[in-house]
């Protein structure tokens, strides 16, 4: 009878936890999506309101990067979830921005941003929930995140240099670099999450610049 009663108690405390992890996940995605959306609407504005130094912010891959990272951060979630999460985020920046632009008449098809935020989206997900880790994982997600940062600036710095100010680019690869010493300073030991971290930033920032520049 005790080890029934036992039991029973075990199962309801742990429907309770079930269900309060399952409220945590549904704040934790309204929050990234709302945030997403109305975020992705104000860059449509920021584009014209952003002094020329910095409003490549608001029309660039690494803006919407570090704002799904962000919003990922905050949120704590796992990274099955951040995956997820990460994917919502890219497409509804790109919807918000879409539905924003429009309402001010001017025109912007989100379906191809849309569909490589699906992609890139549960990495750069993933890429985040991992900065909260220790060892192999905060290496990975740093170089993701880091990259992406070095390789807009560099492909800002070098292919849009005539029709952009270099304060922004010069700006997000001092970013992509902070990230780097921080993950450093904060705990990565050893010799393979130091190489990972750095080289990896090298291989991403790379692979940006050969992914966008084929994007044009």
């Amino acid at each position: 009878m005790d080890r029934d009663i036992q039991y029973a108690g075990e199962d309801a405390a742990s429907m309770q936890a079930g269900a309060a992890g399952l409220r945590a996940a549904l704040v934790a995605s309204l929050f990234v999506a709302v945030g997403s959306f109305a975020l992705g609407g104000v860059t449509s504005f920021a584009q014209g309101l952003l002094p020329d130094e910095l409003s490549s912010f608001a029309n660039s891959a690494s803006g919407w990067t570090l704002i799904t990272a962000i919003l990922i951060v905050i949120t704590k979630v796992r990274w099955r979830l951040a995956a997820v999460l990460g994917a919502v985020s890219f497409v509804l920046l790109t919807v918000g921005y879409a539905v924003i632009a429009t309402a001010r008449g001017l025109y912007y098809d989100p379906l191809m941003f849309s569909l490589i935020g699906v992609v890139v989206g549960p990495f750069v997900g993933v890429a985040a929930c991992w900065l909260r880790a220790e060892g192999l994982r905060r290496a990975l997600g740093t170089a993701l995140l880091a990259g992406i940062g070095v390789g807009e600036g560099v492909y800002g710095l070098t292919v849009v240099s005539e029709t952009t100010s270099p304060v922004y680019w010069i700006v997000i690869i001092g970013l992509g670099a902070a990230l780097v010493v921080w993950s450093v300073v904060r705990g990565l030991r050893g010799a393979v999450p130091l190489i990972v971290a750095v080289g990896g930033t090298v291989v991403v920032a790379a692979a940006f610049n050969l992914a966008y520049s084929s994007l044009g």
